[in-house]
């Protein structure tokens, strides 16, 4: 008897890591029962949270669909608690800007477009040093920011690097600068 949350992806394609999707669940789960605490899993966690690739892994469009429903019941609890701090929001930014290059976003999969990890990369850079350092960096700078796709691993998923962005603009805003 299989005790497997998703289809597996089989020995030939790859899918997503078993075990670190079951970690994150597991994780999002007990956040989700106990009501918090606050910050330790939210809608942005979900919607951002990468996987390692293997192969017989989880099959990737699955483990996706159930992230998509598990976000969208942390954004309604969210709405209902009322807005999160920009504290919280501005850490998120910090924590994300300090792993490495090539390492900050889940990457494409396979055949498809993603943003071209370098020009990502040095965005971030950019970011963390207005952020940490106080260099000048326009809110519009980063709001209308355009990248070169990059096909499968080459490139960044669109969705959390656009998420990211987002998150960026709305603490460049709330500190007033840029």
């Amino acid at each position: 008897m299989s005790t497997d949350l998703f289809h597996r992806s089989g020995r030939l394609r790859k899918g997503y890591h078993r075990e670190q999707v079951e970690d994150f669940l597991d994780r999002a789960k007990q956040v989700w029962d106990a009501g918090g605490p606050p910050g330790a899993v939210t809608s942005w966690h979900v919607r951002t949270v990468g996987f390692d690739l293997r192969r017989d892994g989880y099959d990737i469009g699955a483990v996706d669909e159930a992230l998509d429903r598990i976000e969208d019941a942390f954004v309604s609890r969210e709405e209902r608690a009322g807005p999160n701090s920009w504290r919280e929001a501005e850490e998120g930014v910090l924590a994300r800007l300090q792993r490495g290059d090539g390492t900050r976003f889940p990457r494409g999969r396979a055949l498809g477009l993603g943003y071209r990890v370098g020009e990502v990369d040095a965005l971030t850079a950019r970011i963390r040093d207005h952020l940490v350092l106080g260099r000048p960096l326009a809110v519009d700078e980063v709001r209308t920011s355009v990248f070169r796709a990059g096909r499968g691993s080459r490139g960044y998923r669109e969705a959390p690097v656009d998420a990211f962005l987002d998150r960026v603009v709305d603490v460049m805003r709330r500190r007033g600068s840029g």
